[in-house]
């Protein structure tokens, strides 16, 4: 009850930053998902991910109803919603990739899948230090900053995808299935940037209007 009765910009505030603090946990446990080369490690992390995926569905829950509920927002209130959608769309391509690590049983840890990890946690620590700025406008350069920092991170994903992907059709030693699979989680994964690329639209948009 407590927080309904908050100003409407401490109100969302706070939801949006435990949004990105969530998903930031969740990126630094998926890079640890990465790291290990056992089975069953990934199994314990990927029921820990899978539990930041529903506190993450919940917190989107609650910006929403807030939205709802609110006549007069501190930002406009497509921006807030597309924020919110973002951040929970990357945090369900995390999750789904950890899934698809365990159900496909892939327990091998290759310097690709581990890189790309390290992009993604770096993607998402921009976004939740912007997001933490976007209250105060006088910080348009460092989010701007963010921004042209999350697009650099996006075009280095997108190469290490081209990269990955050729090199898994051209190792001999893979059977097609398994070569499958492993295209599955890149896809993942580059839908992972893709996402926090797309949330430096919804944050663009919040400047330019309120610049």
């Amino acid at each position: 009850m407590i927080k309904w009765l908050m100003p409407r910009e401490e109100r969302f505030h706070e939801l949006l930053s435990r949004d990105t603090q969530n998903l930031l946990r969740a990126s630094r446990l998926f890079a640890e998902i990465a790291r290990v080369a056992s089975l069953e490690d990934r199994r314990v992390k990927m029921v820990q991910i899978k539990a930041l995926e529903h506190e993450g569905d919940q917190i989107t829950r609650q910006i929403f109803e807030a939205l709802n509920s609110t006549f007069i927002t501190p930002l406009d209130r497509e921006d807030i919603r597309a924020i919110a959608s973002d951040i929970d769309d990357i945090l369900d391509y995390l999750e789904g990739v950890a899934q698809c690590l365990v159900l496909f049983e892939l327990s091998e840890s290759p310097e690709a899948l581990r890189q790309f990890a390290d992009i993604v946690v770096a993607m998402v620590e921009e976004i939740d230090s912007a997001t933490g700025l976007v209250w105060d406008l006088s910080n348009e350069r460092a989010i701007h900053a963010s921004i042209v920092r999350i697009s650099e991170l996006e075009n280095q994903g997108d190469a290490l995808y081209g990269t990955v992907i050729a090199d898994l059709f051209k190792d001999g030693r893979r059977n097609p299935v398994e070569i499958l699979k492993w295209k599955e989680v890149y896809e993942g994964l580059e839908e992972a940037c893709d996402g926090c690329k797309d949330f430096t639209h919804a944050l663009g948009n919040v400047v330019i209007k309120n610049a």
